[in-house]
């Protein structure tokens, strides 16, 4: 008996049936854009042959005006249906099914040609759009029926309709956006005109025999957003025109409730879909923050959904789902949602991948080849680098020995999971542990590797991480440092931080907190977030606004340059911290010059003016130092070694980098 019974199940939906209950969310990857179709299809056919019931792409455009950005993939040729072959041959290769998500930005869309129900401009595009007059809206549907029938032609399974998200037939449903008066305005049956008109289209043209998915938000988190009532009406109205299954969506990209990020609960929306679904005949998909094969499964069993989308942990496993059939679930790499390889690569306009697995959207490049000679491996440091050169090579055939001078694996991995909102980071270490049991490594652990224990092997890897930076203030043997801190230090209820990059911005977290991690009590989140309930007020963000516990703690967050703190953190999460530690009354300021800690606080000077923060503690986050003195020892005794992680660049505990480096290394011994 499978330990996944309901995760695991088939599922009918008439025309076809799918294995199992798992659904690949969409995701931007960019791989669309290089023109590289060989490797677009590698990277689906790799999560098909790891047993996913159900894809679905990236969104593809159904014209120039509603792609995402400028030169956005999409169906616009026989060529490109072509390309698309290429990727649904690859998939039922392996018995997977793919569905095409049509995406159309409206307003969204980063560019001048942008439309919309109104001329209403999006806070995160700096376009404002074209009210689409009753020609446009008629050429728009046209559009996305032509990319769907252009799908079924290039061979999916079906198409997901993007109708959530804020993104175009999202801005028809609410008055934030749609300030129509005519049939396509007003009221809420004339607001949802379009998405109905659009599925009842593409249903006609495509027949009977083919998956249509809406993705239909649930909850906006928006002011003026679609109330509880209006979601159902829509989702009946959408079912009666055809669609297969409803996809639900949480969250417009522009609140400011995060939605997606590491310090959201697991499963937390899940409880709409719950209600949605006995409104519905037909099934209902979960989504958000659904990591593991156990919360997929409780969420199934408890019969709040029909299926389970999970999207970016299969970036970080493409073999999610055959490693839970087959009873390994521990050796599932996690999703820690951290957006740091994905989502900040997306709208950063890079090539996405992820942080715990680099061969995500690179498996025709990263390849792990078993050795052609098997060499004797030592690498130096538990950290994410070593760890993963370390697991790789062994992988590959290589004798590997691990050493690290602590008692366990992990390095500063472990301060990091401390940190309330990063308890994903506990997952990611138990996977490297397992792994590095699993793939042979031997462990030398607290041990202080030595160059004459390193002589022997015929490849030395050091990855001994960094040290922190001295700040040079006068009277710092008084102050802590954060690895003090978030060890358990004593502190005292006024703190001063000196530094806020990423590391400050956590051990301020860490500080204001007290008591159970929001992120591990889905109430408390809710209240900290203002996230409220759809039937009472419309889009669901609760009338009384944000309500944070009190603050732990008084804290001051310092930085010398003279500019925003935080400004440098992650594209599409540093908002989420600078938001949390200012509910939290932390006081963030830059451009400050450190004088001295003494007795009565820390003496800092601003503008020219000194002043004294009467502060009882300082912790010092300024920055770390490569922790060379090994790999310096190696070069002396004439060993060469190469040297990765925060050993090589100390760049803020970089362990998107870090991980990286390691396996990309690993991948060349």
């Amino acid at each position: 008996m499978t330990t996944f019974p309901h995760l695991l199940a088939p599922l009918d939906l008439g025309h076809v049936t799918l294995k199992n209950r798992v659904l690949m969310g969409s995701m931007h990857t960019g791989l669309e854009e290089t023109g590289d179709w060989g490797r677009v299809a590698a990277f689906y056919a790799a999560r098909a042959a790891g047993g996913v019931g159900l894809i679905v792409t990236g969104g593809m455009a159904p014209n120039r005006e509603g792609g995402v950005f400028p030169g956005a993939a999409g169906l616009f040729s026989d060529a490109d249906i072509r390309n698309h072959r290429q990727v649904t041959d690859r998939v039922h290769d392996h018995d997977g099914r793919i569905a095409m998500q049509i995406l159309h930005a409206g307003r969204y869309a980063y560019g001048k040609e942008c439309v919309a129900p109104s001329a209403v401009k999006s806070p995160i595009s700096p376009f404002v759009p074209t009210a689409l007059d009753e020609a446009g809206i008629e050429k728009q549907i046209a559009d996305i029926v032509t990319a769907a029938t252009r799908a079924q032609e290039a061979g999916y399974d079906g198409v997901e309709i993007m109708g959530s998200e804020g993104y175009f037939l999202n801005q028809f449903l609410v008055r934030h956006t749609n300030r129509r008066e005519d049939l396509w305005g007003g009221a809420f049956e004339n607001r949802a005109r379009l998405p109905v008109e659009v599925v009842r289209r593409v249903r006609a043209a495509v027949g009977p025999e083919f998956i249509i998915i809406y993705r239909i938000s649930l909850i906006d988190l928006v002011p003026d957003g679609s109330t509880w009532d209006e979601v159902v009406w829509l989702a009946r109205a959408i079912a009666a025109a055809g669609a297969t299954i409803l996809n639900t969506g949480i969250g417009w990209h522009e609140a400011r409730v995060p939605t997606i990020a590491t310090s959201v609960p697991r499963a937390a929306f899940t409880w709409l879909t719950a209600r949605l679904r006995p409104e519905v005949s037909i099934p209902v998909i979960t989504s958000n923050r659904i990591n593991t094969p156990a919360v997929a499964e409780a969420v199934l069993a408890a019969g709040q959904a029909d299926m389970v989308s999970m999207a970016r942990p299969f970036l970080a496993d493409a073999d999610f789902v055959a490693k839970a059939a087959a009873g390994r679930a521990d050796e599932i790499a996690p999703c820690i949602a951290c957006n740091q390889a994905c989502l900040d690569h997306t709208f950063s306009g890079k090539l996405t991948s992820c942080l715990v697995n680099p061969r995500a959207c690179h498996e025709t490049e990263l390849t792990y080849a078993p050795a052609a000679v098997v060499k004797r491996v030592a690498v130096v440091g538990a950290g994410p680098a070593g760890m993963m050169t370390a697991i790789v090579a062994a992988t590959r055939g290589h004798d590997v020995t691990l050493f690290d001078r602590a008692a366990r694996v992990g390095g500063q991995l472990h301060l990091a999971a401390s940190v309330p909102g990063k308890e994903e980071f506990r997952g990611l270490i138990d996977w490297f542990a397992t792994m590095l049991d699993k793939t042979g490594v031997a462990l030398r652990l607290g041990q202080q590797a030595e160059v004459t224990d390193l002589s022997g092997f015929d490849e030395v890897v050091v990855a001994t991480g960094v040290v922190p930076r001295d700040p040079e203030i006068a009277g710092q043997d008084r102050a802590l440092s954060y690895i003090d801190v978030l060890k358990g230090a004593p502190v005292g209820p006024r703190v001063a931080i000196i530094g806020a990059g990423g590391i400050g911005f956590d051990v301020a977290e860490f500080l204001v907190h007290h008591g159970v991690s929001p992120t591990e009590d889905a109430a408390l989140w809710f209240r900290e977030w203002g996230v409220g309930d759809p039937a009472v007020v419309a889009g669901g963000l609760a009338a009384e606004g944000p309500r944070p516990d009190a603050p732990a703690r008084e804290v001051w967050l310092l930085q010398r340059k003279a500019e925003k703190p935080g400004r440098k953190l992650g594209k599409t999460t540093g908002w989420i911290h600078r938001a949390a530690l200012a509910m939290k009354g932390v006081r963030m300021l830059g451009g400050v010059t450190y004088k001295a800690i003494t007795e009565d606080g820390l003496v800092v000077a601003r503008d020219g003016v000194d002043e004294v923060l009467p502060v009882d503690t300082v912790v010092l986050c300024a920055g770390q130092l490569p922790d060379r003195g090994l790999a310096d020892a190696l070069t002396a005794a004439g060993i060469a070694a190469h040297v990765i992680g925060g050993a090589d660049v100390a760049a803020e505990l970089d362990a998107k980098r870090a991980i990286d480096q390691g396996a990309r290394l690993a991948a060349r011994l």
